[in-house]
């Protein structure tokens, strides 16, 4: 049996110490990583043993955690018939727990027992635990307490002396002449705090909190270190902000100090620390991701495409952090939901319902996941919902197209930029196939004659019932899906014609002010007053990743630089220091900022990155 690393076991014996006399919290209630509490310990992908054991009145008592598995199980041994064992857990430092968890009792003839497994983390509510065991054998006893330190490229409690760089990402603040500061690490993503300008006796130390700065209950003072007679200053050792094992990332930092004769402190504002552009969207986007549900709640179609640009990050960056997320999305969401649950609509199984748009986003997303993972039931699965979406190709109704929904009363860009792009795809990764490709190419040639295409090359949204262009408002999304679906097309048939369709969309698209003002991409609804819907404030990331592949079929260097200069742009006015991105990139005006918004700033520094 393995044992855990001396820094581990230092660092939770230390922590152990702190812990204060506690009382027993409320019954526990289930936490769902990537499994559920009480799973069965013969699943565990790892065994440790990261406390000493304990002797409780000739019982040994055990605690056994899998940092594979974030979980921890307790173990009774060489005891008799009725001795107990449990778990307790604490999400507070130690404050309070969750007692009694998975209690067993020893049976008759045997001499030990052992409970069921319980998650140490709970990144949905964006919190770490404490866990020991606890055991009933003529009297009661526990183990250490153990919080398993974070590491990510270095582990908490690392020194100062080994950071790689040293960036300050927002101001110092200063206090009775003492001037705290937050340094980071930005190729580690590592932390610390100083002060100096003062005496002895000053402390400086960080807080860390998983949920920007709204809790940090097992993150405060952090490596609080005070200065020694002598000098002037000191610092604390480098923390991690980013706990890959506990699935929770974009952890946020600040420095915090005391000066010696006074009992009130002083803060730096709030940082998440990443290497990256890309990698920092990435990290404050799955502090949304909910791992209990599998998707971003609470918009279906949106976590779709959210999944995508997550899966194109991975893809382009090489980053494996959030692989397990492509899975948990796919198995908690095949099933069947009733309306209401995630979506207005019922979702019928393998990702479809009535919305024929909403279920192409999810073949979307799996086309893109199997490509990342090679993992074939996602493109079985996207062969599915395809299969689906071509129920309702209708030439009855202005000589072809995909319905918008199932009642049939709309044919409309969005769902047709799907299909198009959809079938393309699904002949690409579809040895042998021709039915694939003949539908593509009829699409290809239906959307270049149905008159959504205006005269100065924009999509319109749709068609009337008249089958004509309904001259409704140009969205950034229509014109991307328009872009990918020729430009995809192309690189299956060589038609130049493709091609040619596709530039011209581009073209368009970043030189008419209806989509681009000053060198940004714009929608109307970025514009004075107005504000994006929930719909809206993705659309934008949907146009980049397909500019993005005309750009590298094309090799223009003009699609390259307007790609950069989004990055850029909103890197530089639409960022806070906890690196949400919002949906104004230009920083102007009434901005707004959620993960949808999130998702489609990743899609464009992914696409610069790449």
């Amino acid at each position: 049996m393995s044992r855990l690393p001396g820094l581990l076991l230092a660092a939770a014996l230390a922590f152990a110490a702190l812990v204060p006399v506690a009382t027993p919290a409320s019954a526990a209630t289930q936490v769902c990583v990537l499994a559920c509490d009480t799973l069965d310990p013969s699943q565990a992908r790892q065994e440790t043993f990261p406390v000493p054991d304990k002797d409780l009145n000739g019982r040994r008592l055990e605690l056994h955690v899998s940092d594979a598995d974030d979980m921890a199980w307790a173990g009774i041994d060489d005891g008799v018939t009725g001795d107990s064992v449990w778990l307790d857990r604490s999400w507070d430092g130690g404050a309070t727990w969750e007692g009694l968890l998975g209690k067993a009792s020893i049976p008759g003839t045997w001499t030990g027992t052992r409970t069921l497994m319980y998650n140490i983390t709970d990144p949905r509510n964006h919190r770490r635990g404490l866990v020991r065991a606890c055991g009933d054998a003529a009297g009661v006893g526990c183990t250490n307490w153990v919080h398993p330190a974070v590491c990510d490229t270095l582990c908490d409690g690392t020194s100062a002396g080994r950071a790689a760089g040293d960036d300050q990402p927002v101001p110092s603040t200063t206090l009775y002449g003492r001037t705290i500061r937050l340094h980071v690490d930005q190729p580690d993503s590592m932390a610390w705090a100083s002060i100096d300008s003062g005496g002895a006796g000053d402390e400086i130390w960080l807080d860390r909190s998983w949920d920007g700065g709204s809790t940090w209950p097992d993150g405060s003072s952090l490596g609080r270190t005070a200065t020694p007679s002598g000098a002037t200053g000191t610092r604390t050792a480098m923390y991690a902000t980013r706990d890959p094992r506990g699935l929770l990332y974009g952890g946020a930092v600040r420095a915090c100090g005391r000066e010696a004769s006074h009992n009130e402190g002083s803060c730096t504002a709030w940082v998440r620390p990443a290497a990256t552009r890309a990698r920092a969207a990435a990290d404050a986007l799955m502090t949304s991701y909910d791992p209990y549900d599998g998707w971003w709640p609470s918009s279906w179609w949106n976590s779709a495409a959210t999944l995508t640009s997550l899966v194109d990050f991975a893809r382009t960056t090489g980053t494996h952090d959030y692989d397990w997320a492509v899975a948990r999305t796919f198995d908690r969401n095949k099933g069947a939901f009733a309306a209401g649950v995630r979506s207005s609509d019922a979702i019928e199984g393998d990702f479809v319902s009535r919305s024929i748009d909403d279920s192409g986003w999810w073949a979307i997303a799996w086309i893109d996941a199997y490509d990342y993972t090679h993992d074939h039931r996602y493109l079985d699965e996207a062969v599915t919902i395809a299969d689906y979406v071509q129920q309702y190709w209708d030439t009855g109704t202005c000589g072809g197209g995909v319905w918008w929904d199932r009642e049939r009363t709309y044919k409309n860009a969005v769902t047709n930029g799907q299909y198009l792009w959809l079938t393309t795809a699904l002949h690409q990764r579809i040895p042998g196939d021709t039915v694939w490709l003949q539908r593509a190419t009829t699409s290809a040639a239906w959307f270049k004659a149905s008159g959504m295409i205006g005269p100065s090359g924009l999509v319109n949204d749709g068609l009337t019932s008249a089958c004509a262009n309904n001259g409704s408002t140009v969205w950034s999304y229509n014109q991307g899906l328009a872009i990918g679906g020729f430009t995809e097309l192309w690189r299956s048939t060589g038609d130049t014609s493709l091609l040619t369709t596709a530039r011209t969309l581009a073209d368009a698209a970043i030189g008419n002010p209806a989509l681009t003002v000053g060198g940004v991409l714009t929608e109307s609804c970025d514009v004075g007053t107005a504000s994006c819907d929930d719909n809206q404030k993705q659309f934008k990331g949907i146009f980049m990743r397909n500019l993005a592949d005309l750009a590298t079929a094309t090799g223009s260097g003009t699609y390259r630089s307007y790609v950069q200069k989004q990055a850029d742009t909103l890197w530089a006015q639409d960022r806070t220091s906890l690196n949400a991105l919002g949906e104004r990139w230009a920083g102007t005006g009434r901005n707004q900022s959620d993960w949808r918004t999130q998702a489609s700033a990743l899609g464009v520094l992914t696409a610069a990155a790449g």
